[in-house]
């Protein structure tokens, strides 16, 4: 049997239902579908239950953390650590399938270790149609550089702890499971004959500036090059010093329950010092931390002070802020539930997390 996974946040219930129509008029029938709202919005999260209500082939899991980076690895992960199917087949929920994609499934699923797909991609204009898969008229294909829908054996992607929970936002984290199953020497094999995939059109969903979701702008480009020493080091095994695949709901309960506060400034001592000395060396308590810009900064004095080499004030700029805190909690922070907000008109940070 293969288990079927889809993640989600905050994506257009159009483009949703399409995808799943799709998969509950599959020919062959033997398989699970397993669907993981990791962290929509309140308004979202609600019509995407009503939507799931009308399938009952499919089981929803939802994890309460709309305030924290997406990671999609994490999501899958979710999945993975329970699974107990021989297969595990990564989906994409912009994706609409072919009517015979399971029977392809399994008639490739004892090929390799890991199966991967050419993707047809559509149009705007052609993703607004409602028509037979067939019918539908594709505007390029991908190569077998896109590496994002998978078909796994179970057994042999939990032996590497499965996706690194490492990467956080968008992109690199299917490639690198990939590296990681060749550098185990566990053979990959790119399916190219048709196309069982259809990608709809969505706009790209970045962080806009008046959003207060966590952002951190250069996180494509650090897991880009995560991955390269991934590469280079012939890593196989993901997640080793860390509970993989973990979500307790109810401790997201107890981010209500702040037992310490902190204000903190921009200035790099301040800063620094409550990072080294809080939020790296705090356990077992929630704490919630507001970080302003300092009410010196930017002042005209301090401008003449430096300028008349006198001692002034060190700061550090409320994005760079952003970024080290993003990154503190990514690499040091492992399933530590938390609530995050940058408010960038107003050049406020807010954190509750519990250590």
């Amino acid at each position: 049997m293969v288990t079927i996974v889809l993640t989600n946040r905050n994506r257009d219930l159009q483009l949703v239902k399409r995808c799943l129509d799709s998969l509950v008029n599959q020919t062959n029938k033997d398989f699970k579908i397993e669907l993981v709202d990791y962290g929509s919005r309140e308004n979202n999260l609600k019509e995407l239950k009503g939507l799931i209500d009308k399938y009952s082939a499919i089981n929803l899991i939802s994890c309460n953390n709309a305030n924290e980076l997406w990671c999609k690895s994490r999501a899958i992960n979710i999945v993975l650590k329970q699974c107990e199917t021989s297969h595990f087949f990564v989906g994409d929920i912009d994706m609409m399938y072919h009517p015979e994609c399971i029977n392809k499934l399994y008639e490739l699923k004892s090929k390799a270790d890991a199966v991967y797909f050419q993707v047809g991609f559509l149009s705007e204009a052609e993703s607004k149609n409602n028509k037979s898969y067939k019918d539908y008229n594709i505007n390029f294909k991908s190569t077998n550089e896109a590496t994002g829908i998978t078909l796994y054996n179970t057994k042999v992607l939990k032996s590497i702890n499965g996706y690194d929970e490492f990467y956080h936002g968008w992109g690199s984290e299917d490639t690198d499971v990939h590296v990681r199953l060749k550098n185990l020497n566990k053979s990959v094999l790119f399916y190219d004959e048709s196309i069982l995939m259809l990608h709809q059109w969505h706009p790209k969903t970045y962080r806009s500036k008046d959003s207060l979701e966590p952002f951190h702008s250069n996180l494509e480009k650090i897991n880009q090059e995560y991955l390269i020493y991934t590469a280079k080091n012939n890593k196989t095994v993901a997640n080793t010093k860390f509970d993989w695949g973990y979500f307790d709901a109810e401790s997201y309960n107890s981010l209500h329950n702040i037992e310490v506060e902190f204000e903190v400034t921009n200035e790099l001592s301040d800063f620094k010092g409550f990072l080294n000395n809080i939020l790296l060396n705090t356990t077992d308590k929630v704490i919630s931390v507001s970080i302003n810009e300092h009410e010196e900064y930017k002042k005209i004095k301090d401008v003449v002070k430096k300028i008349l080499n006198k001692k002034v004030r060190t700061y550090i700029s409320m994005q760079d802020i952003n970024d080290c805190l993003l990154e503190t909690i990514i690499t040091n922070c492992k399933n530590a539930p938390y609530k995050y907000t940058f408010d960038s008109l107003s050049q406020r940070i807010s954190l509750i997390i519990k250590l």
